[in-house]
């Protein structure tokens, strides 16, 4: 597998500080010291995709069923109880957000 990026400004950098991308540790990975965007010039997360993701693999997230030992079921009317103290909240999306993210509802 490889990875291809191409740049408006290939090997160009404002300054040596910017260069934020090396090889990584395992042979074919790129490692990104700093925040990704795509489609978004201000990512404010490590990585930021504005628009649609296709992913032709599997996803994993630490919530995954994949990534677990040990699963079991646990009392019903507890974990009620335990719902019912928790707080529960309604909000809406700051304008500024939404409309960065692509939000019509918020």
């Amino acid at each position: 597998r490889k990875i291809f990026f191409q740049a408006s400004n290939p090997g160009q950098f404002e300054n040596d500080s910017d260069v934020l991308w090396q090889r990584g540790h395992v042979p074919e990975t790129i490692v990104c010291h700093g925040r990704v965007g795509i489609n978004t010039d201000a990512p404010d997360e490590a990585l930021v995709v504005c628009g649609n993701a296709k992913v032709m693999g599997r996803v994993m997230h630490p919530s995954d069923s994949r990534a677990k030992q040990n699963i079991r079921e646990v009392d019903t009317n507890e974990q009620l109880r335990r719902i019912t103290q928790m707080r529960l909240v309604e909000y809406d999306y700051k304008p500024e957000f939404a409309s960065v993210m692509g939000i019509k509802d918020t």
